[in-house]
């Protein structure tokens, strides 16, 4: 499979990009653990059907300890019992916020009360640029159809 494009080789469209990821790496300073965000990603990206960025974030999440079986298990989370309950109102909220479209009303207060008795006001800010930032990248790289399969762990990180 080869892509549609390569969105860092026009001028313009590479500098907004480079932001993106720019915006992305300073997520790193977020107190919202590592495994958390991985996570997110994962599952934000399975919903959007993004190859690409479920290559790059299973990769990236094993290589920093996270096992197979979680990995395997985000698809179905609800019925999993291998999450924390942080980790969950995490994946909810991700859900919600990719799926925002589906929901007239947007995310569902409960939803947001549920993330905010586990996550403080910056790391609530935190999770919400996180699902913005994965569900721009995942758009580009399914408009595009970025290959996937040959990620390399730190390639992007």
């Amino acid at each position: 499979m080869e892509a549609r494009l390569n969105p860092m080789a026009g001028p313009v469209a590479a500098k907004a990009m480079k932001h993106i990821i720019a915006a992305h790496k300073a997520l790193a300073e977020s107190t919202v653990p590592a495994a958390t965000r991985e996570l997110m990603m994962l599952r934000a990206s399975q919903i959007n059907g993004c190859a690409g960025c479920i290559d790059m974030h299973t990769k990236e999440a094993a290589a920093a300890g996270e096992t197979a079986v979680r990995l395997n298990l985000v698809v179905a989370w609800r019925e999993a019992t291998v999450f924390t309950d942080a980790e969950r109102a995490a994946l909810e909220l991700t859900e919600q916020g990719t799926r925002i479209a589906d929901a007239a009303g947007g995310v569902p207060d409960e939803v947001w009360a549920n993330a905010a008795k586990h996550y403080d006001e910056d790391q609530l800010a935190d999770l919400v640029v996180q699902i913005a930032l994965i569900n721009a990248f995942n758009r580009g790289n399914v408009i595009t159809q970025q290959p996937a399969g040959n990620y390399q762990v730190g390639q992007i990180h």
